[in-house]
């Protein structure tokens, strides 16, 4: 597959491109700042692009099989979140066939055992500190199940707790609800997200929908 990264350069976004690299595809990673270029993966193809700018997002599309969109905004600027999978979906609409990917966030998931109370309400999964990120990824996943738009997207929330760590390749998925361990914790490392997309890049099982992965 010929697969483009934006927020190539990010924890996350570092990782798909090169468990997509591993896999065999074709990745262009795509950085707002070409001195980022150095933190890249050099088997990736580096290119410079905002994901905000539609035209951006349909030059770097063009010819491709799935676009991700990795990208995280910079504190205080969470409301860039939703702005950016607008401006995505626009752009794509311009490159049709060409899958959006998207890497959110868990606050929209629901919590098992209490009948609809999304993460982003309950301090075990979601600290004060965490909050305006999670509003911010709400914010983006409402962007796309309520956008009219035809591209084709999908978007993975990862479990409460995502940090760099290892690939393990053994996890669980899910739909809208968050996946628990037998103690109550939600986790994910960073590694086995990438896993996760890559997977469902390579065989579709969520197309226009979301869905989740987790220990």
């Amino acid at each position: 597959m010929r697969i483009t990264v934006f927020g190539a350069a990010g924890t996350a976004g570092s990782r798909i491109v090169t468990e997509a690299l591993s896999r065999g595809h074709e990745v262009t990673a795509v950085v707002r700042d070409a001195a980022r270029f150095t933190e890249l993966h050099p088997d990736a193809t580096h290119r410079t692009g905002d994901a905000g700018r539609p035209d951006h997002v349909a030059e770097l599309a063009a010819g491709q099989d799935a676009v991700v969109n990795a990208t995280r905004p910079a504190p205080g600027r969470e409301s860039d979140h939703a702005a950016i999978t607008a401006a995505m979906l626009t752009g794509l609409a311009r490159t049709p066939g060409v899958r959006l990917l998207v890497i959110g966030g868990a606050g929209s998931l629901t919590v098992p055992g209490t009948e609809g109370t999304l993460a982003i309400d309950d301090p075990r999964y979601v600290p004060p500190a965490w909050r305006h990120i999670a509003e911010a990824s709400n914010a983006q996943y409402d962007a796309l199940r309520t956008a009219t738009t035809d591209v084709d997207w999908t978007y993975l929330s990862p479990s409460a707790l995502l940090e760099p760590g290892t690939r393990t390749g053994t996890f669980r998925l899910g739909g809208d609800e968050l996946l628990v361990d037998a103690e109550g914790g939600s986790s994910l490392s960073m590694e086995d997200l990438a896993v996760a997309l890559l997977d469902e890049a390579e065989n579709p099982k969520h197309p226009r929908s979301r869905f989740t992965a987790g220990y």
